[in-house]
C-alpha cells in the first residue's frame, strides 16, 4: 500500500512540475495586437436573472470596436433576463442587436439550440460565443480580432476568471476554476494541442460549424463545447487557448446547489473524456499526499515538497495568467479546495442522473444525455 501511494504521489508531482511547465510556455507567447478589425458578431443565450447580468450584458455593448452586432436567445418572452435585455438595448441603440425566442427545444440541450437559432441570425463570420455570466473588458473584441488575423486560426477558448459570489461553497469553487482546471488545460495543450474547447467563451469562424453539420450536430451532448472543439480539431481546423481572458462570474450558491453543480460537472466530465477523468487523479497531490502520510506517517517531509510545488503551479496559473485576486488573497483555502474537489472526482465514478436548471437527465456513456 505504501509504495503504491508513494507512486501515486510521485506521479501528481510531476503533474505539478508538467504544469508549472505548461503555464511558463503559454507565458512565454506573445500576445498579438493590432491588425484587421472584422465584423463579429456576438452570440448570448441567457435564461433568468443570473446575479450581475445586467453589468454583464452592458460589458458587451461597450465594447471598443467598430462594427459589432449582439444577438441574444431566451426561451420566452417571460423570461426574466428579457426586461435586463431590452432595457440596455434601448440605452444601446447605436448597437445593432435583437432578441430571439427559442420555445421549448425539441432536444435535451438547450444552449445548443440558443446557438443554433442565433448562427442562423448573424450577419457576420466571426462569431463569439458567450455565456451570460461572463464580463470582459472594453477591448476584449479587439483582442480577438487581434488572434483572428492568423489565418491559420479557426476556433479558440479564452480563459476565465471566476469571481464568486458571497457564499464560501461559491469561493472554494473559484479557486478550483483558477487553479485546478485550467491547470488541466494548459497541461493538455502542452502533451498534445488544443483538441477540445471549453464553454463560458468561445470564438469561432462560421465555417467551422458549417463544416461539423450545423450547431444542432450537438445537440445531445452535455459538455456540447468539449465536443464542439473536439470535432473541429478533429476535422483539421486551427483549434487554440486565446489570451483573452474574460470573467466567469458564477454566483453565490449554497452548499447544496454547489454540490449538484459539482456533481454535474464531474459526471459530465467522466463521460466526455473517461480516459482523462482517470487522468485526473494526479491532479490531486496534496490530498494523495496526505492519504499517504496518514498510512506511512514517517513521510511526512513530503508534505513540505507537496505544498510547495504546488503552490507554485497555483501561483502561475491564478495569479501571473488570470489575475486572479481571490487566490491571491486566499492562499490558504487551495488545500481545503483540492479536498473538496477530490471528493467530487471520488463521487464522479457513481451515479448517471443529474439535474439541470431544475430539471432531471440521464447521462450516457458517450457524453449524450435525455431528459428523464
Amino acid at each position: 500500500m505504501t509504495l503504491m501511494l508513494a507512486a501515486l504521489v510521485a506521479g501528481s508531482l510531476v503533474f505539478s512540475l508538467l504544469l508549472i511547465e505548461a503555464a511558463r510556455r503559454y507565458l512565454a507567447v506573445p500576445r498579438p495586437v493590432g491588425g484587421a478589425l472584422p465584423s463579429i458578431s456576438v452570440l448570448k443565450p441567457v435564461s433568468g436573472l443570473d446575479e450581475g447580468l445586467e453589468e454583464n450584458l452592458r460589458s458587451f455593448f461597450e465594447q471598443d470596436y467598430p462594427d459589432f452586432e449582439i444577438l441574444f436567445a431566451a426561451h420566452a418572452p417571460g423570461d426574466a433576463a428579457v426586461p435586463v435585455v431590452e432595457r440596455l438595448r434601448a440605452r444601446y441603440p447605436q448597437i445593432p442587436s435583437k432578441i430571439l425566442f427559442t420555445g421549448e427545444p425539441p432536444y435535451p440541450n438547450r444552449k445548443v439550440r440558443s446557438v443554433h437559432l442565433m448562427t442562423g441570425q448573424a450577419r457576420h463570420d466571426l462569431l463569439v460565443m458567450s455565456d451570460s455570466d461572463i464580463r470582459v473588458e472594453q477591448g476584449f473584441l479587439r483582442g480577438i480580432a487581434a488572434e483572428f488575423n492568423d489565418q491559420r486560426l479557426d476556433l479558440t477558448t479564452c480563459p476565465y476568471r471566476a469571481v464568486p459570489g458571497a457564499s464560501f461553497w461559491s469561493r472554494l469553487e473559484a479557486i478550483m476554476m483558477n487553479t485546478e482546471f485550467l491547470g488541466g488545460i494548459l497541461v493538455a495543450r502542452m502533451l498534445e494541442g488544443m483538441r477540445f474547447a471549453v464553454g463560458p467563451t468561445i470564438a469561432v469562424r462560421r465555417k467551422v460549424i458549417d463544416a461539423i453539420g450545423g450547431f444542432e450536430s450537438l445537440r445531445e451532448y452535455l459538455a456540447e463545447d468539449f465536443e464542439f472543439g473536439r470535432r473541429a480539431a478533429g476535422a483539421g481546423f486551427g483549434v487554440a487557448l486565446s489570451h483573452c481572458v474574460v470573467e466567469h462570474r458564477i454566483g453565490s450558491s449554497k452548499f447544496t446547489a454547489n454540490a449538484a453543480h459539482r456533481l454535474r460537472w464531474v459526471r459530465s466530465t467522466r463521460r466526455s473524456r473517461p480516459a482523462g477523468y482517470l487522468g485526473q487523479l494526479f491532479t490531486y497531490p496534496v490530498p494523495l499526499t496526505m492519504m499517504l502520510v496518514a498510512w506511512q506517517p514517517a513521510a511526512w517531509p513530503v508534505v513540505v515538497l507537496t505544498a510547495g510545488i504546488r503552490g507554485a503551479g497555483a501561483w502561475l496559473v491564478a495569479w501571473r495568467i488570470l489575475r486572479d485576486p481571490l487566490t491571491a488573497r486566499h492562499w490558504y483555502l487551495v488545500p481545503l479546495q483540492d479536498l473538496y474537489s477530490f471528493t467530487f472526482w471520488c463521487a464522479g465514478f457513481f451515479g448517471n442522473t443529474i439535474r439541470w436548471r431544475g430539471v432531471a437527465y440521464r447521462l450516457k456513456t458517450d457524453g449524450r444525455f435525455e431528459r428523464i
